[in-house]
């Protein structure tokens, strides 16, 4: 069993696995078969992540499968690099299809026979009207739709006005093909919705084959039946499509009859997971990417360090419902923090250098001390740090003239170096502008370990690192990307964090840091998680943070992280 396995058996009972249980019981179905039916005209985000464990999490629960289909159906949205990705992001999470990667457009084909049909049966027609006109006749909430001035054409006008869009004669726009419901219905989608449009675009798969491709309502439900498809879940936005998801079933001859399911989608405060507001975010150059680390996509968090295991906890604990909610951002961060704080090694850096000169410490002198890798597993190990003369430690740890409460170092005042010696400091030494740049420190031998033989008690462990030993890095501290909890849509770059990311381009690391090449999360001791970034070179390594130790959000910005 994978870990992804092991995750969802564990879930707890939710509306969607009780139908599911039933329909088994009850004979309704041998096999469960669900989906996971991505566009591909973006990258996946934490939301998606919320359907792919729900999909993937019911077929393996049940003893099914789950399909990927890709609903491909817009080719001037549509490229490879998102299939590609979409593909990665679900293998990541911990999910495999194994055979079972469809395409909408394998079916083009029997959905076009099938669209002939509707036509036959007196059930669709071609509409000339453009689409602003399509949507003024279409009515309110409150006020019933008017029929096209076309809605009557004859079945031989239909039939030959839609083999002429296939046949690629009209321009983009010209013509639609609609399904013949009910203008009057109290549900706007079954006011005659459009089936097909004309659109003169390359497609990723089927190249310049069509010229008329199929809606999404259209191709989805049908796409279900040939694939059969037990459970389609979808999120609420969907629900009111239910009825005509089921009406295309009714009229045509379909291989199978699938149920559509809706659940809640996920919202998480200080997030939009809006594919416009993404697209938007990366066109407008206000991340780097897709990628970025401060996006909520399913590549930016990988690229910040979290961990799947933890997305698939986030998930877990969220649970389904019926109903739309906001989840905290405070919930993902501890799912976070909790596998983090399990898995990760320890180990030291310095994001903001101050030098330390130990003046009783000999000159060429060095030796080198025991670090433990984690705290919890005496498995892991430990590690040789070098202690010698010269030393950085953090910025932030002294002050000059510490207010009171202020426990670390300051002049006269002694503090312990962690796995090391106690020191004190006996100098301060700044430069022409008066910032301070150097400490002239002592150290008590007796104490290597970080313990007194005479008892004396210090209130401040610090973190450090050999001046000469160390390795220059940059490291990259990635904040929220948005200032409020509930940011606007319509107006997100309003709403950004200016300090959504600050970089450190002197920092120092411990040599066992530098020297790695894996993808795997580090604690570095008193600053929270960390993980080697793909800009990293041979000769200067980046690292990005992935969450702090605590919640600093709502510090640094008034909020709640």
């Amino acid at each position: 069993m994978t870990t992804a396995d092991a995750a969802t058996t564990e879930a707890g009972r939710d509306f969607i696995r009780d139908i599911v249980q039933a329909d088994l019981d009850s004979k309704k179905h041998s096999v469960i078969v669900t989906r996971f039916p991505p566009e591909p005209n973006g990258y996946l985000h934490i939301g998606h992540a919320k359907s792919i464990a729900l999909n993937f999490g019911i077929a393996q629960e049940f003893g099914g499968r789950c399909h990927l289909r890709f609903d491909d159906t817009n080719p001037t949205k549509e490229e490879q690099e998102y299939i590609d990705s979409i593909q990665a992001d679900v293998h990541w999470l911990g999910y495999d299809w194994g055979t079972n990667l469809f395409y909408a457009s394998d079916y083009f084909e029997r959905l076009y026979g099938w669209a002939e049909i509707l036509i036959r049966e007196g059930l669709a027609y071609v509409d000339d009207q453009s689409q602003e006109e399509i949507r003024i006749r279409r009515g309110t909430l409150t006020e019933p739709g008017q029929n096209s001035p076309f809605r009557d054409r004859s079945v031989e006008e239909n039939l030959d006005l839609f083999r002429r869009m296939k046949a690629g004669e009209f321009a983009n726009g010209a013509r639609v093909l609609r399904a013949k419901i009910d203008m009057s219905s109290g549900n706007i989608n079954l006011r005659d919705p459009v089936l097909y449009r004309i659109l003169h675009a390359t497609h990723p798969r089927t190249g310049d084959a069509w010229s008329i491709y199929p809606s999404y309502d259209y191709a989805h439900g049908q796409s279900d039946a040939i694939e059969g498809i037990t459970h389609s879940i979808c999120t609420l936005e969907f629900e009111d499509h239910r009825p005509l998801y089921e009406w295309l079933l009714d009229k045509l001859p379909v291989p199978s009859k699938p149920r559509q399911y809706e659940f809640a989608r996920l919202n998480i405060t200080y997030t939009l997971l809006s594919k416009r507001v993404l697209t938007e975010l990366v066109r407008g150059n206000h991340v780097s990417g897709w990628d970025d680390p401060r996006m909520p996509t399913i590549a930016g968090l990988k690229r910040r360090g979290v961990p799947p295991a933890a997305i698939r906890e986030f998930v877990k604990r969220i649970g389904v419902a019926k109903a739309n909610s906001v989840v905290d951002v405070g919930m993902l961060e501890f799912c976070i923090r909790e596998e983090l704080n399990r898995t990760s090694l320890r180990r030291m850096a310095v994001l903001r250098p101050l030098k330390v000169v130990i003046e009783n410490y000999p000159e060429g002198q060095s030796e080198e001390l025991e670090a433990i890798n984690h705290p919890d597993d005496p498995a892991a190990g430990t590690r040789k740090i070098a202690f010698g003369r010269e030393l950085y430690i953090e910025h932030d740890d002294f002050m000059e003239t510490p207010p009171k409460k202020f426990f670390r170092l300051s002049p006269g005042t002694e503090v312990r170096l962690r796995y090391a010696y106690f020191i004190k400091c006996r100098e301060v030494v700044k430069n022409a502008t008066g910032e301070v740049v150097e400490l002239r420190c002592t150290y008590d031998p007796a104490t290597r370990g970080g313990n007194a033989p005479d008892g004396r008690k210090v209130k401040a462990t610090m973190h450090w690192l050999p001046a000469a030993q160390s390795v220059p890095a940059e490291i990259r501290i990635y904040n929220q990307l948005f200032l409020k909890p509930s940011p606007d849509a319509g107006n997100f770059v309003a709403d950004l964090n200016p300090q959504s990311l600050e970089v450190l381009p002197d920092a120092r690391v411990e040599p066992a840091i530098a020297a790695t090449q894996s993808q795997d999360v580090m604690q570095f001791e008193r600053q929270g998680y960390f993980v080697r970034d793909k800009d990293s070179t041979a000769d200067r390594p980046v690292f990005n943070r992935t969450i702090g130790l605590r919640d600093t959000f709502a510090k640094e910005v008034g909020g709640k992280g």
